[in-house]
């Protein structure tokens, strides 16, 4: 068994194989940049080493830092995790040469499977089959947009070295082909190191379904259930769940099979992951092998009582693997609910900023947190900004998807946007619980999960308005500053406050009655009492629950219903807001990545003006309407700030 394991990951993945490493007796070693000096991951290691700045290129990026902390640790194997170096074959190389295990599978199988075009002619030869494309070397412009016309369109563009939706594009028409073509290099350059394109045809109404395959040195291959991972916004996994549901027996064992023949066609070692199109008429379609853990390996945990993690470690260490085909059982149903910093109303933009609250439900033998973070901790730009992944485990999928709801229900976080009220709508849709997935289920059904808001947004910002009330009379209020006392002379005593909701601005008066509060020109009657952190308000006879969380800017509203974020408003954020007209600004903390305009240069609206990445992911900035460039204040390579200027154009 090993003795000493560096991580060269970071977050909710390094702490987990922390966690099993320590049950195994295994001594840990974190690696951290400096974004990362205070994590988790450092807090929970044996011993850590510094890698260098926060950008992951200098960091958790360069494999002579991580080798030289590995000896300079004394440690005999390296975790990858996964994404960074998880996939990289230098790396393994790198480990091999300097008598370190990497735990992960042969240099030779993670090359084959490196390149998409390289491994579906691997797949062909072992009879798994494969979605129509084009997988050549000639990567012109001419040759890929003349072989998607030849496919058909709609294609799907996508990087030859890559995965997790970098990189790729649904391109609808040939007139569209280029600056998806461009874009996807760019991006598929910037997170894998490799611009090379292939193009496929993109089958419309498909799910997502793969395998988990593991195999050892001793000839041993195995399938551990499959999971369903159709619920995808910008090709990355929302919810995954296991087993994938509506699925005959039949075609399980015909996936698993292939799964296994495609991993021995690689002589593969370790966990991996095969991934599969299925199609309306049950048949599939392979995609790509991931020669990794999978960040959804959790849901397959939950049905098979095993420690996938484990499993890697004794593999590593030359073990056989600890079960048998015929020796695996899948028991009950599990989800995976991926609970992102990022704002599902604007694109699903990144949102970054301090974690001020963050209290997730309880753990328990239904219910897994895996998390790399704290309250207070920070939400960066320089790294995916993934806060936790929500696990669940139910007897059957019914009871699982509910305890999936409850348990979103009384996650809380304040300090940066979040996309759990989006998951809760996904969980709650009738057509999720009746199992209809498609890689499609986020745009079907988008007018349903994308629900317009604004209707709640008076009666939460009165009961923002009544916990505040409640607070200052009970001496607990959080902000002074805005301290309105309620005494009026001959008067009913009244509490008000300003709050931005979108483009809203709500003035919120209340007055007290002999039974309650009533809003100026309304008659409904509120009352609020409170129970920890819980309050209770009434609304003309109906009592529910909500929790009420507060920043210094910002008052989060939380019901079961939705998660409303209103900011307290005063004259120099409208001051600001006008003189911000006519601006274009950053939707993030990022770098640009290219500037497409000129000062006195003529656009037209919607027309790309400036290309930014942040967390992985390129956004474009484009002119809302035609006019005529003022000033550009940023070039390629400029760091900005969320709300940064970065274009003005002439008034009109």
């Amino acid at each position: 068994m090993l003795r000493k394991l560096l991580i060269a990951n970071r977050g909710e993945i390094a702490c987990r194989i922390i966690r099993t490493a320590r049950d195994l007796g295994i001594r840990t070693v974190a690696v951290y940049s400096d974004a990362d000096a205070n994590a988790q991951h450092v807090q929970m290691a044996d011993e850590s080493i510094h890698l260098g700045p926060a950008p992951s290129a200098e960091s958790y990026l360069v494999i002579e830092k991580i080798i030289a902390a590995a000896k300079q640790t004394g440690a005999d194997a390296i975790h990858p995790g996964y994404g960074f170096l998880s996939e990289n074959e230098d790396f393994a190389d790198a480990c091999a040469s300097n008598n370190i295990i990497f735990v992960g599978p042969p240099t030779s199988a993670i090359a084959a499977m490196g390149s998409k075009s390289a491994a579906k002619a691997i797949m062909s030869e072992a009879g798994v089959p494969l979605v129509p494309g084009y997988h050549g070397s000639d990567q012109s412009l001419d040759t890929l947009r003349g072989e998607a016309e030849k496919i058909g369109f709609p294609v799907l563009l996508k990087a030859a070295y890559g995965g997790g939706g970098k990189g790729m594009r649904i391109v609808e028409s040939a007139k569209q082909f280029e600056e998806a073509f461009n874009s996807a290099k760019r991006e598929a350059q910037a997170s894998f190191g490799n611009d090379k394109m292939l193009v496929e045809k993109y089958i419309g109404n498909p799910r997502h379904v793969e395998i988990q395959v593991f195999c050892d040195e001793h000839g041993n291959a195995v399938y551990l259930a499959e999971r369903d991972c159709s619920v995808q916004r910008r090709h990355q996994k929302v919810i995954e769940e296991a087993p994938a549901p509506s699925i005959s027996s039949s075609t399980r064992v015909a996936m698993g099979e292939a799964a296994v023949r495609a991993a021995q066609a690689i002589d593969y070692v370790g966990a991996g992951t095969v991934e599969f199109l299925l199609d309306t008429d049950n048949k599939f379609y392979f995609m790509e092998m991931n020669t990794r853990l999978q960040v959804e390996h959790p849901v397959t945990e939950m049905v098979t009582g095993q420690d996938l993690v484990a499993w890697q470690l004794l593999v590593a260490s030359g073990e056989p693997l600890p079960l048998a085909q015929d020796q695996i059982e899948v028991t009950g149903h599990s989800f995976e609910a991926r609970i992102y910093a990022e704002d599902p109303e604007h694109e699903f933009l990144p949102s970054t900023g301090t974690l001020h609250v963050l209290r997730p439900p309880a753990s328990s033998e239904h219910v897994r947190i895996d998390s790399g973070v704290i309250e207070g901790d920070e939400v960066s730009s320089y790294y995916d900004p993934m806060i936790a992944k929500l696990v669940v485990w139910g007897e059957n999928r019914t009871i699982a998807l509910r305890r999936l709801i409850q348990a979103l229900n009384d996650y809380r976080v304040a300090g940066v946007r979040t996309n759990i009220d989006f998951l809760r709508r996904i969980a709650g849709h009738k057509k999720f619980g009746q199992a209809e997935l498609t890689t499609r289920f986020i745009e079907k059904y988008h007018d349903d999960l994308f629900a317009d808001t604004s209707a709640l947004a008076n009666d939460y910002a009165v009961m923002a308005t009544l916990a505040e009330r409640f607070d200052e009379k009970h001496g607990v209020s959080q902000n002074p500053w805005h301290t309105q006392h309620s005494f009026r002379v001959n008067q009913p005593r009244q509490f008000g406050l300003n709050l931005q909701f979108g483009e809203q601005l709500l003035d919120i008066q209340l007055t007290a009655t002999e039974n309650g509060w009533q809003q100026v020109g309304e008659e409904t009657l509120w009352q609020v009492d409170k129970h920890g952190e819980q309050f209770t308000f009434t609304q003309n006879g109906r009592r529910f629950n909500a929790h009420i969380l507060r920043t210094e800017h910002d008052i989060m509203v939380m019901t079961e219903h939705a998660s409303l974020r209103f900011t307290r408003h005063n004259v120099a954020d409208t001051l600001e807001q006008e003189t911000a007209a006519g601006s274009l600004t950053a939707p993030m903390n990022g770098t640009v990545v290219q500037v497409m305009v000129s000062a006195n240069d003529s656009v037209k609206a919607d027309q790309a003006l400036v290309i930014m990445e942040a967390m992985k992911m390129e956004y474009t900035i484009r002119a809302p309407r035609d006019g005529e460039i003022a000033q550009v204040y940023y070039q390629a390579g400029d760091l900005v700030s969320d709300g940064a200027e970065l274009i003005s154009l002439k008034d009109e």
